[in-house]
């Protein structure tokens, strides 16, 4: 709990600096999420997305600023206690056939992150059955599974270690479109029965509005307006979310934000 009795938010980033060189990757950068939200992160290619995100997974350190996952700060943390940290920290990969072991089975590629957590491997069936898998997929290997059932074993390895956070980068770009929905119902439905807050990673702006609760628009490594997904998404304060908005091929804004599903309000 934070000192007003508050929950502690799932990731609080605080004036992020990710520099390389004379090259200033991340600039300064405020991200907040909430315990339960789904906080999409949008920008171009370029703009500073990803090398946020590998710091938040402590994969890279920042160059300055603070990191917190579900109260803990990131920095100086001893490597016992960062391993342990990042079981708090999932991450989703957009090509989940090049985020599975090609050299195994389904069972145990579910196995390994149920015994670093100190589960049963008996508990395999189950964390398939939460992703909507059947069991008769266990002794298969990846390239006998479709991109949407590669995603849902990629989803199950991630929850299997009872993360707080997932990091999802553009985990439905990869697969067709009647699958994308079916994967994004899914993360809804399992945010909602495990309480997991979600940093989503997207250049897609009407899955966004499909999914997220709240927005932040990253440019040139700068986070230039957060809000609340529909204010973001519909009355854009900043040029840039406008230009952005106004670039999908074919839509006008309109058509982007309309959408059968929207964000939980």
């Amino acid at each position: 709990m934070t000192p007003d009795g508050s929950p502690q938010p799932a990731l609080d980033v605080r004036k992020l600096v990710k520099k390389y060189g004379a090259h200033t990757a991340v600039a300064g950068a405020d991200l907040r999420i909430a315990p339960g939200e789904i906080h999409a992160l949008v920008g171009e290619s370029g703009s500073g997305k990803t090398t946020l995100a590998r710091c938040v997974l402590g994969l890279i350190p920042p160059t300055a600023g603070e990191i917190s996952v579900a109260g803990r700060a990131l920095a100086g943390l001893s490597r016992a206690e960062m391993r342990s940290l990042r079981r708090r920290v999932q991450i989703v990969f957009q090509n989940p056939y090049a985020a599975l072991n090609p050299r195994m089975t389904v069972r145990r590629l579910v196995a390994e992150p149920l015994r670093v957590a100190g589960r049963r491997e008996s508990e395999v069936t189950a964390e398939l059955e939460r992703v909507g898998l059947p069991g008769d997929l266990l002794d298969r290997y990846p390239h006998e599974l479709s991109g949407g059932q590669c995603q849902r074993v990629a989803i199950a390895r991630a929850l299997a270690v009872g993360p707080a956070l997932l990091v999802l980068d553009e985990p439905t770009s990869a697969l067709d479109v009647s699958v994308q929905a079916q994967i994004l119902n899914l993360l809804l439905d399992l945010r909602e029965a495990a309480d997991l807050a979600y940093l989503f990673i997207s250049h897609d702006l009407g899955v966004v509005r499909h999914l997220a609760d709240r927005v932040s628009v990253m440019y040139c490594g700068e986070i230039v307006e957060t809000g609340p997904a529909r204010d973001v998404l519909e009355t854009p304060e900043h040029p840039y979310t406008r230009r952005l908005l106004d670039s999908v091929p074919g839509r006008g804004r309109a058509s982007v934000l309309d959408h059968p599903q929207g964000a939980r309000s």
